[in-house]
């Protein structure tokens, strides 16, 4: 395990948590971009592949932890779509 590689994941992932409680509160998908998103999405659904395949460590639950959060975030993305449409 890299000691750089979980500081990295829990410095990424400390921010989701925050772009999620601004998207819930504020209702809009000003400034965000759901391709970013999925793209993001991406990155740590390749990140939990490389620790299954080749490199199995403990780091493997902050890329999961990550990615539920980025998931949330694109939920909220739709749910914000829906209600600005209204």
């Amino acid at each position: 395990m890299s000691i750089f590689e979980a500081i990295m994941l829990i410095c990424f992932g400390a921010a989701w948590p925050v772009s999620m409680y601004k998207s819930y509160r504020s209702k809009s998908n000003n400034g965000k971009s759901v391709i970013f998103l999925f793209i993001i999405l991406v990155g740590y659904i390749s990140g939990i592949s490389h620790k299954l395949i080749y490199n199995y460590d403990m780091v493997i639950f902050l890329y999961i932890l990550n990615g539920v959060m980025v998931f949330g975030d694109i939920l909220l993305y739709f749910r914000n779509r829906r209600l600005e449409s209204r």
